[in-house]
């Protein structure tokens, strides 16, 4: 009997330390898997799984795989809120990750208050998510409205006068125009004119022509990827060659493909380092990571969910062997000066805004991200 009693708490002692073995720490994610940001959602997600399935292999964290349950939102804020309610109510995931858009942040927002959990990565630069500090949310990247005043900046500076603006008439429209009203500011212009647009109807049979009437050198256009390929054939119907300029939503190379023949000469704004010079680590292990999956480098949308997971990932490590969503918040606020391969990033409690990093880029005529 005492044999038998020995034998039985030894093969549950190994059942028990391989189901702990065996164990999963769930992360999950709204975004818009179909609908007008399909293309870079799909893009932020590979980069990210890229660097997740490579923790995976090597044993995951603290011998527990990270699982990131990814659910359609179709770019729709109420859905976007159902979504996350279910992820953490049915799914009880430690943390939400790599959420796509402003509003569909915002419409998340309140969730994390009511159940206490991180959103790491949101993939939206709104000044909302930075200042005031949300508690629950930690950036990744840097603002939208840094990179607007830095596009105008950049105009300016090549000798663009005329310039106008065109924007979703929704909460990440009014943030980026801000930002592009701070670079108007500094370089005392204004711009020769100022259009909105309905997100989820885009429609630019009167601003195209309002845009060619103004002889606007150079347009900013600020929307899905959907919205500004349409915007660009509308107005290069008309006849101009205005030069279209975006953020760093549309940094993909699907917006690439969908912008066909009137992508050449388009400037798009980015917020990690050049995608195709392994000068900088990050991209390097990134770049290395998808060749040996079969792929032929990254994107930048790829790189923002690369460097999204790799912070999720250094969270969950300090969050301890049995990571909670507590937990999680407290390693997260005291992560500082932490080295992503070329990059540092810090947060606190009073300060989630992670990178600063912006740049500028230009579409060549092979159809790649130049800088």
């Amino acid at each position: 009997m005492k044999h038998f009693l020995s034998g039985l708490l030894a093969a549950l002692a190994v059942g028990l330390a391989s189901s702990a073995a065996s164990a999963e720490i769930y992360v999950g994610q709204t975004s818009g898997f179909t609908g007008p940001a399909a293309i870079p959602v799909k893009e932020l997600t590979e980069g990210a799984r890229l660097y997740l399935d490579a923790v995976n292999a090597a044993g995951g964290v603290h011998g527990q795989k990270v699982r990131l349950i990814s659910l359609d939102d179709k770019f729709e804020p109420n859905l976007a809120a159902d979504n996350a309610r279910s992820l953490i109510v049915d799914k009880h995931v430690v943390a939400l990750f790599l959420s796509r858009g402003t509003p569909h942040t915002e419409a998340i927002a309140p969730l994390l208050t009511q159940y206490k959990l991180p959103l790491v990565g949101p993939s939206s630069g709104a000044m909302a998510l930075h200042q005031p500090v949300n508690p629950y949310i930690f950036n990744v990247r840097a603002p939208y409205q840094r990179e607007a005043e830095r596009a105008v900046r950049h105009l300016s500076l090549i000798g663009q006068e005329r310039i106008a603006v065109l924007q979703t008439d929704d909460s990440f429209g009014e943030d980026v125009a801000a930002g592009a009203d701070a670079g108007f500011a500094a370089v005392g212009k204004k711009p020769v004119v100022k259009l909105l647009f309905d997100r989820a109807h885009p429609d630019f049979s009167k601003a195209a022509p309002a845009i060619v009437k103004a002889d606007a050198q150079s347009v900013l256009v600020f929307g899905s990827s959907n919205a500004v390929a349409d915007a660009t054939k509308a107005i290069r119907a008309l006849g101009s060659r205005a030069t279209i300029v975006t953020v760093s939503n549309n940094a993909s190379v699907g917006f690439i493909k969908q912008m066909g023949a009137q992508g050449r000469g388009v400037i798009v704004t980015q917020v990690f380092p050049y995608e195709r010079s392994i000068s900088a680590p990050v991209v390097k292990e990134a770049a290395d990571l998808a060749r040996a999956k079969g792929l032929d480098g990254v994107s930048p949308a790829n790189m923002e969910g690369f460097i999204a997971a790799k912070v999720l990932v250094e969270g969950l490590k300090r969050a301890g062997p049995k990571p909670t969503r507590q937990g999680l918040l407290t390693a997260l606020n005291g992560m500082q000066k932490i080295e992503l391969g070329g990059m540092e990033l810090s947060f606190s409690a009073n300060d989630h805004s992670g990178l600063a990093f912006t740049d500028i880029s230009i579409i060549s005529e092979d159809g790649k991200f130049r800088r």
